[in-house]
């Protein structure tokens, strides 16, 4: 690795922790008592999932719908997004092992 790769690697880690890190300082002073702020925090997870998802979704094939399928049942009756996300990549998972 040459000093340049590990300069800049550096150099991202410690932007992305200083984004982190600023954020959590900064919610210090955000009053989390008003409806409008839990709903939008309790909005966020489920944003990051979207976000996530919705390229596969479009070019991805049956084991990608499928899955999702499963991720979005898995939410609803666990209300957990790590068990959804578990299942969703299990269930793709299985589905390209039994077509390839």
């Amino acid at each position: 690795m040459t000093p340049e790769t590990l300069a800049a690697l550096l150099a991202m880690a410690g932007v992305s922790y200083a984004c982190r890190a600023g954020g959590f300082l900064m919610m210090r002073f955000v009053p989390l008592n008003s409806r409008r702020m839990r709903a939008w925090l309790n909005g966020i997870p489920i944003a990051i999932m979207g976000s996530i998802l919705a390229p596969t979704l479009v070019k991805g094939g049956p084991a990608e719908w499928l899955g999702f399928a499963v991720a979005v049942i898995a939410m609803k009756a666990t209300g957990s997004d790590l068990a959804a996300a578990a299942a969703g990549v299990a269930v793709v998972a299985l589905v390209r092992g039994f077509l390839a």
